[in-house]
């Protein structure tokens, strides 16, 4: 969780060769798979729900990878199970969708998973202040989520740097949005460590050499280069 880690979204995969995409880039290096969930609510999309991760877990873990599902849904408590029990190994939830988010973080790691909360741009860091001892990361966006290959959003990035400093050094910092060669030298500047990449990766012609790249630039932050 607090090593550096390329997390290509198949939000931006070929659903029609999704096995095949997902084995491309994890055959590159990948371990982590980043799954968006959306509704139509909490974000104007609708994507994909527990059976897509089931479709793809064993894949997945065969290769000695995880999911890391991101549920963009109102009320999330209400599929956390059924996501869990489909092979989500890492699962966050937005703090603008949760009445309650401790109990909901704690229903998470109930259900077995790492458990992650997510802000939008424009919500306040403070909004997570008082459960960052009940997180194992979290996840600032640096687009308004609903879509895939939209700009990257740079004011967010003084927010993102200042989340380093109000985690804990065990709980890793992820960052969603944008993320692509011409961006992810100022995202490895904030201090985080996880990168969500949809369109820069599988909107690539050579999606193995795309994530490559972007893990070669990962590799040289965490050798100091």
């Amino acid at each position: 969780m607090t090593s550096y880690q390329l997390a290509p979204s198949i939000l931006s995969a070929s659903f029609s060769h999704l096995a095949d995409e997902i084995k491309t880039v994890m055959d590159a290096g990948v371990r982590v798979i980043h799954v968006d969930v959306m509704d139509g609510h909490f974000v104007p999309n609708i994507t994909i729900g527990p059976v897509v991760v089931r479709s793809v877990r064993d894949l997945v873990h065969g290769a000695g990878g995880v999911l890391d599902v991101h549920l963009m849904i109102e009320n999330p408590e209400r599929f956390i199970d059924a996501f869990a029990a489909a092979g989500s190994d890492w699962i966050n939830v937005h703090a603008e969708a949760c009445t309650h988010l401790n109990a909901v973080l704690a229903q998470i790691r109930a259900a077995g998973c790492k458990a992650g909360v997510t802000l939008n741009p424009a919500t306040p860091l403070a909004t997570i202040q008082e459960v960052t001892g009940d997180i194992d990361y979290a996840l600032m966006m640096t687009v308004n989520p609903g879509f895939s290959g939209q700009e990257f959003i740079a004011s967010v990035l003084p927010k993102v740097r200042r989340a380093r400093t109000l985690l804990p050094p065990q709980v890793g910092l992820q960052v969603d949005g944008g993320v692509g060669p011409d961006t992810i030298e100022a995202a490895l500047d904030t201090g985080a460590n996880l990168f969500v990449a949809g369109s820069a990766v599988f909107g690539e012609p050579d999606p193995a050499q795309a994530a490559r790249a972007l893990m070669a630039a990962m590799e040289a932050r965490q050798k100091g280069e």
